[in-house]
């Protein structure tokens, strides 16, 4: 409560909303930490802690209650809160009693040549004459989601002014105003992701004022639009390929092993970042070499050592076809400099690649392979990742027969499908076989047919129900490409969708009882699919999984040779 008393002393209004927003996301519930073996006790909820603020009669409550529902956006409570303060004799500044008449001036985004984050800004007149500002930062190469965000007591201009003079009138950095409809959708579609991240990104600021911003995003205009992410087809990023490799920068590059690094560094560029292949900077070159690299492509050393000269060579051709000034291509090749010392000691170290890389830089895997927040013995790291190979294949046994022959051209299989649905699994096998003729290849065809014939064969009543054939089709595309890792290189998720008109939540959950039939529990897939056959796995992605098998089988029998 003197915190409050103190707030309301205060000239700016800022003070006190800043200490309530503070307060609203402290109570948010906290997504949990999925290596924590305690959890934190429940604080009280939202409702709970104002139905306390009801029941003390103080002048510092009605403020905080004041404040509390105009963030929350809860018409009902702010009802409820306005006719408890009406009953009340405390005298509130005007500008509190009158906060819901604050309005939006302007919104400026600011934005760097090199397109690691911008800064939206949004300028705010409160009651009583008072402006504050908004700065909230979107992060492109996190997956375009809020960073941070912070609050200052003073008007948009002058705020900018401020900013202008910090950087040095930076000649790298553009500022331009924003329609209020599209900073809106920006920053919400940004703040949805951010909502998705673990552990959750934090600052002095941050999530502190996310009451504030969600408050202020109410006061903009519907109707935007978002960030538009540019689409590379197979044709736009092989033209890209030749141009870069005919150029002088591409000299002495044309061969198999380089082509192949491109086809990944183009492959990080389109679906990963503000998907760019001709965007780089430092940032974005320590997250290849120190992350993207060694965590998804599964090669050895001596051929991924190639990949810090290649990209060198393909950061001057970006930068020279985007016209980016040479001091700032000096700084993005001085980050390769800075970390290739660490790349080439990564890419030659005992680690694996894919999930295990990832679970430690999460510090979720001891160096010695122990899993290290269990009190019981835990398994050691080969055998953990070889036991995922076994959920992917089906057993010991399979994984042990596994070859990686090409999946035939193989026809629908009838025979097992009751009759009466023979139609509408046909709808379905069409639209699936489009599909693939379009987007994929004969194997994922055959793959797909044999996921349709068998669910439709262990669960007829799953087409004899009402339902989109584009959603069941999709279903079946998209649970053979999960399985098969397709996604994330040349084709996204979304663009198999588009191809049958529909959006992601549907197919995730019409999926289900296709993965239930086929006898796989589709909760317990944790952003993987493991189908449990190589019957449903392509030819590239059996040899991905021979790779790994052979590599923690290596790991394993050495450790248990070392005890």
């Amino acid at each position: 409560m003197g915190d409050v008393a103190a707030a309301l002393a205060d000239d700016h209004p800022l003070t006190l909303i800043s200490l309530v927003s503070s307060l609203l996301a402290a109570l948010e519930p906290r997504r949990a930490n999925p290596f924590e073996q305690a959890r934190d006790p429940g604080l009280p909820t939202r409702d709970e802690l104002v139905r306390t603020f009801l029941e003390v009669d103080l002048l510092e409550t009605s403020a905080l209650l004041a404040v509390i529902a105009e963030l929350s956006g809860d018409d009902i409570l702010r009802r409820r809160v306005r006719r408890e303060i009406t009953k009340r004799v405390h005298v509130l500044p005007g500008w509190l009693t009158d906060l819901g008449e604050a309005t939006i001036d302007r919104v400026v985004e600011m934005v760097h040549v090199l397109g690691d984050g911008d800064n939206i800004m949004i300028g705010m007149s409160l009651p009583g004459g008072s402006a504050l500002s908004l700065v909230v930062y979107i992060d492109h190469n996190m997956g375009t989601l809020v960073k941070d965000a912070f609050a200052v007591p003073e008007p948009l201009d002058a705020l900018i002014e401020h900013m202008r003079l910090a950087g040095g009138d930076d000649p790298d950095t553009t500022w331009a105003d924003l329609a209020l409809a599209d900073a809106r959708v920006r920053i919400r579609e940004a703040l949805e992701r951010s909502a998705i991240i673990f552990p959750p990104f934090e600052t002095a600021s941050w999530p502190g004022c996310r009451p504030l911003l969600e408050w202020t995003l109410g006061m903009l205009p519907a109707g935007g639009t978002g960030y538009q992410r540019p689409h590379w087809n197979a044709d736009a990023l092989a033209e890209l390929t030749e141009r870069f490799l005919a150029s002088p920068f591409g000299t002495g590059l044309d061969d198999t092993d380089h082509r192949s690094l491109l086809e990944s560094v183009l492959w990080f560029g389109t679906d990963y970042g503000p998907g760019d292949p001709l965007r780089w900077s430092p940032v974005a070159v320590e997250i290849l070499l120190t992350h993207w690299i060694p965590r998804k492509i599964a090669a050895g050393a001596a051929y991924l050592a190639k990949a810090p000269d290649l990209l060198r060579a393909f950061i001057r051709f970006s930068h020279h076809e985007r016209g980016i000034r040479a001091a700032l291509t000096a700084n993005t090749l001085a980050a390769v400099d800075e970390y290739e010392p660490q790349y080439q000691r990564t890419i030659r170290s005992p680690w694996p690649p894919g999930p295990a890389a990832l679970l430690a830089a999460m510090g979720a895997l001891h160096p010695d392979g122990a899993w290290p927040l269990s009190g019981t013995e835990p398994p050691s790291l080969p055998e953990m990742m070889l036991d995922t190979l076994r959920r992917a294949v089906g057993g010991e046994n399979a994984l042990d027969k596994l070859d990686a022959a090409p999946l035939p051209d193989e026809p629908f299989a009838w025979a097992p499908i009751p009759v009466d649905i023979h139609e509408r699994v046909s709808e379905v096998l069409r639209l699936v076989d489009r599909c693939c003729d379009e987007l994929l290849d004969v194997e994922y065809r055959t793959a797909c047919r044999r996921y349709l014939s068998r669910a439709a064969a262990a669960d007829p009543e799953i087409f004899r129900r009402r339902g989109r054939a584009e959603t069941a089709a999709a279903a079946i595309c998209w649970g053979i490409g999960k399985a098969n890792d397709l996604f994330g290189g040349k084709i996204l998720v979304k663009d198999l969708l588009s191809h049958f008109g529909i959006g992601q939540g549907s197919v995730s959950q019409r999926s289900a009882p296709l993965l239930s039939a086929i006898g796989v529990d589709p909760h317990h897939q944790y952003g993987e699919m493991n189908l449990g056959s190589p019957d449903y796995l392509t030819s590239v992605r059996r040899q991905e999984i021979l790779a790994h098998r052979d590599h923690y089988r290596a790991m394993r029998d050495a450790a248990r040779f070392a005890t």
